[in-house]
């Protein structure tokens, strides 16, 4: 087994987990309409699910060079961590 393939298994495996985390949190967000439990899914999302997808899947369907997906990666870890930061002190 490849150092590639160990690393796009983990990336799969990370943004799946934080898939399901985010949507336990969405739905805690539905049933007890708490706007912390809502921040905490679209902060795991953002730091999880989001970074992969732009690595992954939107680089390479639009050619994007290597400083924008990092850009895109850095954006997306800062918006998610912004979440996380609101949730727990809202």
């Amino acid at each position: 087994m490849t150092l590639s393939v160990i690393a796009t298994a983990g990336g799969i495996a990370t943004a799946c987990l934080g898939a399901y985390v985010g949507y336990l949190a969405y739905d805690g967000h539905r049933r007890n309409e708490s706007r912390t439990m809502l921040l905490l899914a679209v902060g795991v999302v953002c730091i999880a699910v989001v970074p992969y997808a732009i690595s992954f899947a939107l680089t390479p369907l639009l050619s994007l060079s290597d400083a924008v997906t990092v850009l895109g990666v850095t954006v997306a870890h800062l918006a998610g961590l912004g979440a996380l930061a609101r949730s727990v002190t809202a």
